[in-house]
């Protein structure tokens, strides 16, 4: 090596020209490698999450049964049972229906019986062990009308009974392929419930401050001056079975309104919210979801005799701009939907026709139905035929019914029967009116007899057809929320441009549910429905469904219910999407409902929030 003296000499000895090519050189070999060391870094380095931190997410309402025999109507319970319960099965990262508390389990004679064998490390959070007896305990439970748990209709039917200390067997009335979806339903402890009478069920501190054994557990709650629960704090179970997950501390925090939400989010108060408002900032990430569910506008053939007819059904289909709707209501946020059964989901063929969007054609349908454009409006004229006709020959001797008519009716002509008498026998006296009457229409060869010809003119003058004007008019409700109330208004600017009058009617969504769409008081219905991860069509297009179920288009077609039955109790994957398939086609053929979009579900996180992805996720 050199020495420090040849060192300094170094450059003396070089020209000009040599001293540019050796800090060129010099340079780049500290760039590169700068660039190799960072690169060796990075390829040799991975970045995982630390354990620790907190999240508070902010949320519309407020808590009331953090229970899951309860929490089906609401979302914000909802939200919390995720994080606190367990069930059998759940939903993993990839959407599909996977064991939880359950290690494995079989399905026995076809389908009609499913047996589950528990894990034998999970503990409740106070520090009990989970058992068998704790899931037969919740089922009965949601079993017991007194309870009044929105889960029962779910249960109807399906046979608990203990195998041993970790297994247990549900036997069904007929084969189920969606059994083991239905199976996520939250398992609670017995020995915190079970000396709880049915009637105190909803009263207890237990709704509020949960025991369950999911990967978070219950820590404290606070409320504000008010006394109502401002939020509600969360800790992590390290001693959860499952994959322990990284943030130690979740929070909750409710609100009112989706303003308020939407202006802690600005102000830094809430980590991750859900909200169509909300605008993203460099300080929150948009992600986007997909559910599998839609909505459409369901139309009640009952309440509507326009909607009654096919043809107006269909003309509204191809006179709606599903993409302008898109656009305008969702911002794009969205997907447009043409079948019930959402093929882009559950990986059907996609149904061989769709209303796509034709003014024109949805016009056409219309005047072939006989709604008749009027100065922008649309009539249908019917003749309604009249409730009496004379139909039996009479004379002088006859008595009855047809002559008490026939006697009113001649009495509508003081020339013809002056005397107006009606009791019903044919007498002279209603001999000469009847001579009168056929004199004065030209009547021959039926003197003072009612026969085919007197008969029809009495029909003609005294009986005629009455006409009623049907104007294209109808109420749509929907649930008083920015977007639905936008897509409402949108629509019923569309259909005005086929002629249709529409009175847009919004509700709160309790309202909406209690008052309209339990009673079926609409005439269409602008709604959403969410279907599993494993799809059932049934509830809401069988038949059976339409007075108390989810068939809000009081739908029935014979061949749809086979193919529904035919549906839920195929266990073949295969099988099930031919039949659905074929469903399908039949349902989009009658045009019982307008399937419009599927919303994004729309999830802001604030931007240091690391490894969420979009994707599909289930409501459940």
């Amino acid at each position: 090596m050199p020495s420090k003296t040849q060192w300094r000499q170094f450059f003396k000895v070089l020209d000009k020209k040599e001293k540019i090519i050796f800090l060129v050189f010099f340079v780049s070999s500290i760039v590169s490698g700068a660039f190799l060391s960072v690169n060796f870094y990075f390829e040799n380095t991975e970045i995982r999450p630390a354990l620790g931190g907190k999240f508070i997410e902010g949320v519309i309402g407020y808590p009331r049964f953090i229970n899951p025999i309860y929490s089906e109507t609401s979302d914000v319970d909802r939200d919390l049972v995720e994080l606190i319960f367990s069930g059998l099965m759940k939903y993993g990262e990839n959407g599909q229906v996977v064991t939880d508390l359950a290690g494995d389990y079989k399905i026995l004679e076809q389908g009609r019986i499913y047996e589950f064998k528990l894990r034998d490390d999970i503990f409740w959070h106070d520090g009990k062990k989970l058992s068998s007896d704790d899931v037969i305990f919740t089922i009965k439970i949601i079993q017991n009308p007194e309870i009044k748990s929105p889960l029962l209709p779910n249960w109807l039917g399906v046979e608990v009974e203990k195998i041993d200390e970790l297994g247990v067997r549900f036997k069904l009335k007929e084969p189920y392929s969606a059994f083991p979806e239905r199976a996520t339903v939250k398992i609670i402890p017995e020995h915190v419930w079970k000396d709880v009478l049915p009637k105190n069920f909803p009263l207890v501190l237990f709704n509020l401050k949960p025991i369950g054994t999911g990967p978070y557990q219950f820590k404290d709650l606070y409320r504000d001056e008010k006394g109502e629960i401002s939020s509600l704090g969360l800790t992590l179970n390290k001693k959860y079975f499952g994959k322990i997950p990284k943030i130690s501390q979740f929070f909750f925090k409710f609100f009112n309104s989706e303003e308020k939400l939407v202006e802690a989010a600005n102000l830094g108060e809430v980590n991750g919210l859900n909200s169509a408002q909300f605008i993203a900032s460099p300080k929150f990430q948009e992600y986007r979801f997909l559910l599998p569910r839609y909505f459409a506008v369901f139309f009640n053939p009952k309440n509507s005799k326009v909607l009654a007819e096919k043809g107006v059904r269909e003309a509204l289909n191809y006179g709606t701009d599903k993409n302008e709707l898109l656009e305008k209501a969702l911002n794009n946020r969205g997907q447009i939907v043409n079948s019930p059964l959402l093929p882009e989901i559950y990986e059907l063929k996609f149904p061989s026709k769709i209303y796509e969007f034709d003014l024109q054609k949805a016009k056409e349908i219309l005047d072939k139905a006989g709604f008749v454009e009027k100065n922008g409006k649309r009539l249908k004229s019917i003749k309604k035929t009249p409730a009496f006709q004379f139909k039996i020959n009479l004379k002088q001797g006859s008595e009855g019914k047809e002559v008490e008519e026939l006697q009113k009716c001649l009495a509508q002509d003081k020339e013809v029967y002056p005397l107006g008498k009606i009791d019903g026998r044919f007498d002279a006296t209603t001999d000469r009116a009847v001579s009168r009457f056929q004199e004065k229409y030209n009547i021959a060869g039926e003197k003072g007899k009612v026969l085919e010809k007197t008969r029809k003119k009495l029909n003609e003058v005294c009986f005629s057809a009455e006409e009623e004007i049907i104007p294209l008019r109808f109420s749509l409700f929907t649930v008083k929320q920015q977007w639905l109330r936008e897509t409402a208004f949108l629509l019923k600017k569309q259909w005005e441009n086929l002629g249709a009058e529409v009175e847009v009617k919004t509700l709160d969504i309790k309202d909406l549910e209690g008052n309209i769409i339990k009673s079926r008081n609409y005439e269409a219905l602008l709604f959403g429905e969410v279907l599993g991860q494993i799809p059932d069509p049934f509830p809401f297009w069988h038949s059976s469904q339409r007075e108390f179920g989810l068939n809000l288009s009081d739908y029935k077609n014979q061949k749809a219910d086979e193919l529904l039955e035919l549906g839920r109790t195929e266990l073949s994957p295969e099988v099930r999407s031919q039949k659905y398939e074929e469903l399908q086609e039949v349902i989009i053929e009658d045009a019982p409902a307008l399937f419009l979009y599927n919303p994004d579900y729309l999830y802001f996180a604030a931007s240091d929030i690391k490894g969420l992805r979009g994707g599909l996720i289930a409501d459940t």
